[in-house]
């Protein structure tokens, strides 16, 4: 073990989950919060002035990701550890931190201590991933259940990005309306999305959609 606390930076743009957070850490003997940001590019530049062991970074900021936190670290140190933390743990953003170079990825709704114990993790091991949900997600990746739409599914998320609800989906696709939202439902599920803007960008950034833009049918 070091013989110095190990020195975290927060990064999240929301005050109330930067203190909570803050506040789990403080109990910590081994542990101290020395600086937080509210988006990419004050982490970055916090990452610079404080030069912490630890950052932890919600996935979702109003100037980029967490990753691209990540990716920016990663560019010059190796020894950082890098904790990604989300309220939509979807296996596709399980896989996009790892591929990153995150030393691990925590979601929101898991118990504090969880993301205490990846702090401790990524600064012994700050190249070794680590993630509660990676098995289940190598697992499905490795049945093809992760995000291989259906060709009906891929016409849903199509009418999606159209701007159409589950009744006018349904109407277009011959498809009852129950029948449509549970197309739309399973979408969200392999996509890791709990509404249709986080399917949409999800969509994109896999390249399921080339964009988001009315089509003519």
């Amino acid at each position: 073990m070091s013989d110095h606390p190990i020195r975290l930076l927060l990064v999240d743009d929301h005050d109330l989950i930067r203190s909570g957070l803050g506040a789990v850490i403080d109990l910590e003997d081994d542990m101290d919060v020395v600086g937080s940001a509210g988006s990419v590019t004050e982490a970055v530049a916090q990452y610079e002035a404080l030069s912490p062991d630890v950052v932890i970074a919600d996935l979702q900021l109003q100037d980029g990701t967490g990753l691209d936190i990540v990716r920016t670290i990663r560019k010059s140190s190796n020894e950082t550890g890098l904790i990604v933390l989300t309220m939509h743990s979807g296996d596709d953003q399980i896989f996009a931190a790892m591929q990153a170079g995150a030393s691990g990825f925590v979601g929101k709704d898991a118990p504090s201590a969880e993301v205490v114990k990846a702090a401790r993790h990524a600064f012994v091991s700050p190249r070794a991933f680590v993630c509660a949900g990676l098995v289940g997600a190598m697992m499905r990746r490795a049945s093809g259940e992760s995000t291989n739409l259906t060709e009906r599914e891929h016409d849903v998320l199509l009418l999606l990005a159209d701007g159409l609800g589950a009744s006018a989906i349904g109407e277009r696709l011959f498809l009852s309306e129950s029948t449509a939202k549970s197309h739309i439902a399973r979408i969200y599920q392999k996509l890791g999305a709990a509404n249709r803007a986080q399917a949409l960008v999800t969509a994109m950034r896999i390249g399921l959609l080339s964009s988001i833009q009315p089509t003519e049918r």
